[in-house]
């Protein structure tokens, strides 16, 4: 049996998967001063109607390192970096912690400058004279050769309770994007790895040890064990959620809008020929990343948005203060104006048309005239959102979990809903739209079945260079010796080889982890008149995608 388990900002949803379907789904409002709480009421209320023996995984989505960052509450980073000429690495200081220290390695890998030491030491002193207790640590070309990094973290190594080291996190040679990836890695790693121990700890204490498993933003998993180290990779693992929910629910073929509707938010989402679309870099806090995520947009509008009246203008969101009226909330929301408009019963009816109506008085309204203006305000909002979405990608190459779609024009011919209040909105959503509109059955929980039938991804790169004799896998850590014979196909060989044993190590199931060469490349490197070698490059992944032989319909 699979669990999927999504944190939402309003509410913690929670679904028991076996082969026959859904046997036991719950939802209980998220207490934001107490996550362990959210999590263990909807799972105790979840294990209280299933064999808790015969959960075999356990897949969790959070915006908790999304929420730390958004909300500036993060830890301060030591951030150690080493470039080299050729760039000026103070124009990508991020934190109040930066320290450029002299040393280079060159694009192929060979050492120009060693680190300088005496710099390094002199960092860590300050940072740690100032109650720094987590660092990063960034070399330019530390893809190619990670011996910097390496030795940044080794002189760090027993005076810090966690270090990044840039080169385990991506092979991508972007400098700037590697620093701000390390920054933010490092500044989440602790409110992560909290979460984490607990999580551990609330299902331990059931009598059980299932896998456990974190949602990555591309719309994979990674184990549990992985994510502590790299937990930035978990950040937007929410609207990841979403995304496989509505693939698991429904089989999406044409170009569409898909929106999850919470009580604080809208996630949107658009689909070229049925799959989602992907952003290599997203961008943290205003800062270009190298977290490759499924594309998505959030806007304030959700089921608990405050209605609010300035003139003649009714709007709705984006603050929320807490429940609708219909659910014992102080404040008219827009679950109230569906109430009042007869579009939605949801709760206290009454308690919707009393708040709904003593706004009304004030803004001299009708109180079914102010709902109509309040729902036609966030319908609005929402479209207009997803219109500016759709031109945005158009405007580019289209990037999805497949393939890219070369000259591809993206013309949504359906809309697909889910989230708590996406009944009470279908109809008007439609009607805005004007496209045909699909409500899978599992509307209320889909994020979370999207969480507990999602399996794993991860990509890796590998570089090679014959005349040096070197064979690299950064984010496995691979260092290895290989003749001047070695060619290109010997290295797609060698990483699909690496990539499935490292899976395949952390109990990944072989039928969940098959991967495929995404890219290849090998160039002659030339010294005089003839050829010395060849550089090669190969970057690996196994692709997002459902568990296949559990039924949701």
């Amino acid at each position: 049996m699979l669990l999927g388990l999504d944190i939402g900002g309003t509410h913690t949803d929670v679904v028991a998967i076996g082969k026959d379907g859904i046997a036991a789904s719950a939802k209980v409002v998220t207490n934001h001063d107490d996550l362990l709480a959210s999590v263990t009421g909807a799972l105790e209320r979840v294990f209280s109607a299933i064999d808790v023996a015969a959960v075999d995984r356990i897949n969790l989505s959070t915006t908790l390192s999304t929420n730390a960052i958004v909300e500036r509450t993060t830890e301060e980073v030591g951030v150690i970096v080493s470039a080299g000429p050729g760039v000026d690495p103070q124009a990508h200081a991020v934190g109040n912690r930066y320290y450029a220290i002299a040393g280079s390695i060159d694009h192929r890998g060979t050492e120009v400058l060693p680190p300088a030491e005496g710099e390094i030491q002199k960092a860590v002193r300050h940072c740690l004279k100032n109650g720094v207790k987590v660092f990063a640590a960034v070399s330019k070309f530390s893809t190619r050769n990670p011996a910097h990094e390496n030795r940044i973290r080794d002189i760090i190594q027993g005076n810090a309770d966690f270090t990044t080291v840039g080169h385990e996190l991506s092979g991508a040679l972007n400098f700037p994007r590697r620093v701000s990836t390390a920054y933010f890695n490092s500044a989440v790693w602790r409110i992560f790895n909290r979460f984490a121990d607990a999580i551990e700890s609330g299902v331990a204490a059931h009598g059980i040890a299932p896998a456990i498993n974190i949602l990555k933003a591309d719309g994979g998993t990674m184990p549990l064990a992985v994510a502590r180290r790299i937990p930035v990779e978990s950040i937007l693992s929410g609207p990841a959620a979403s995304v496989m929910g509505i693939v698991a629910l429904c089989d999406i073929v044409e170009d569409a809008v898909v929106l999850d509707i919470g009580g604080t938010t809208t996630d949107i989402a658009i689909f070229a020929d049925g799959a989602p679309l992907v952003e290599d870099g997203i961008e943290l806090d205003e800062r270009a990343t190298l977290v490759r995520a499924l594309k998505t947009r959030s806007i304030g509008i959700g089921g608990d948005s405050i209605l609010a009246v300035s003139g003649t203008s009714v709007t709705a969101g984006p603050e929320r203060r807490g429940p609708s009226m219909a659910d014992g909330g102080s404040a008219p929301t827009l679950i109230d104006a569906f109430n009042v408009k007869k579009l939605a019963a949801y709760g206290d009816t009454a308690a919707s048309e009393k708040g709904v109506r003593a706004l009304a008085k004030k803004s001299g309204r009708s109180p079914e005239d102010l709902a109509g203006a309040a729902i036609d305000y966030a319908m609005r909002a929402i479209k207009e959102a997803s219109d500016a979405m759709v031109r945005a990608i158009n405007e580019k190459p289209v990037y999805t979990v497949h393939e890219v779609l070369e000259g591809k024009t993206i013309v949504p011919k359906r809309l697909y809903v889910m989230g708590g209040p996406a009944r009470a909105f279908s109809d008007a959503l439609a009607k805005r739209f004007g496209l045909p509109i699909t409500v899978p059955e599992q509307y209320a929980v889909a994020n979370a079945v999207g969480a507990a039938l999602t399996h794993a991804t991860m990509d890796i790169e590998l570089f090679a260079d014959t005349e040096r004799g070197v064979m690299l896998i950064p984010f496995l850590n691979v260092n290895e010796r290989v003749s001047g014979s070695y060619t290109l196909e010997h290295a797609k060989k060698d990483a699909q080889a690496r990539l499935a044993d490292h899976l395949a190590g952390l109990g990944v199931k072989s039928a969940e982890c098959a991967s495929e060469i995404i890219e290849a490349a090998s160039f002659n490197m030339v010294g005089g008149w003839s050829t010395t070698g060849r550089n090669i490059r190969v970057k690996c992944q196994v692709k997002p995608g459902i568990v296949k032989g559990y039924r949701v319909g």
